[in-house]
């Protein structure tokens, strides 16, 4: 069973500046308290033992709320001293992971997957990367994604800007800790959707499993005012 988690918190939230500027993105405030709570509501939910925190921008600010434990959950910190984009603050924070398989959230959105289950099919599959994808209405704002048999990735598509449905990527992944170390390089920036997954799709067993379960992006001032109605009845509180 997954039980260590890394969490992508080092993003500038250009988009949400004109909203919350004194933060980062995944700190900003939700029912007056971070985002990033909620996300450590839902992964206790599931038995996550241990949490790293990828930061970079305002990262004393994530620090000093957090400490080393939260929800009775240990938390460790690797910071960006420059960007390494999401494949290689991945890979910096895997380096204090220790589990085969490591689930991998951004910090300033929420897609409510079944962990259990996700964990499963990752393992049936004897998986090298597992991605959570979910069905949109509109997809303009995402890339989206082919899936082709049994599951498999059959490819990524640009975002095009125009308004249609689509499979996109949730942003919720699972890897397996040995494999992306040796295939990555340290210190590198590099995007893990255009670099890794794009460029090896044909090398690797990547997987990805629809799911509809609630799915919010605070990356906008509109999905960020949204989610202060729409977390009032969040599901996985006081767990």
């Amino acid at each position: 069973m997954l039980n260590e988690a890394i969490i992508l918190a080092g993003g500038f939230g250009t988009r949400l500046q004109s909203v919350v500027n004194d933060v980062p993105k995944p700190m900003a405030p939700v029912n007056q308290e971070p985002f990033l709570n909620y996300i450590f509501d839902y992964l206790k939910f599931f038995k996550i033992e241990h949490v790293v925190l990828s930061t970079g921008y305002l990262s004393e600010k994530i620090m000093e709320y957090f400490g080393s434990e939260f929800q009775e959950i240990k938390i460790s910190y690797t910071k960006e001293i420059e960007p390494l984009g999401t494949g290689g603050g991945i890979r910096l924070a895997m380096e204090k992971c220790a589990s085969e398989n490591v689930l991998v959230l951004n910090g300033d959105s929420f897609f409510d997957v079944d962990l259990q289950v996700y964990d499963k099919q990752h393992r049936d599959k004897q998986a090298d990367c597992s991605l959570a994808l979910r069905k949109v209405e509109d997809a303009a704002r995402y890339g989206t994604i082919e899936s082709g048999p049994d599951n498999s990735i059959a490819s990524f598509k640009e975002k095009d800007g125009h308004e249609k449905p689509g499979l996109i990527n949730g942003g919720v992944y699972i890897l397996n800790r040995k494999l992306f170390l040796e295939k990555t390089e340290a210190g590198k920036a590099f995007s893990i959707e255009k670099d890794f997954y794009e460029n090896r799709i044909k090398e690797l067993k990547i997987y990805g499993y629809e799911y509809d379960g609630y799915f919010i992006d605070i990356g906008i001032p509109e999905d960020y005012q949204k989610a202060q109605t729409d977390f009032k009845m969040f599901k996985y509180k006081n767990n």
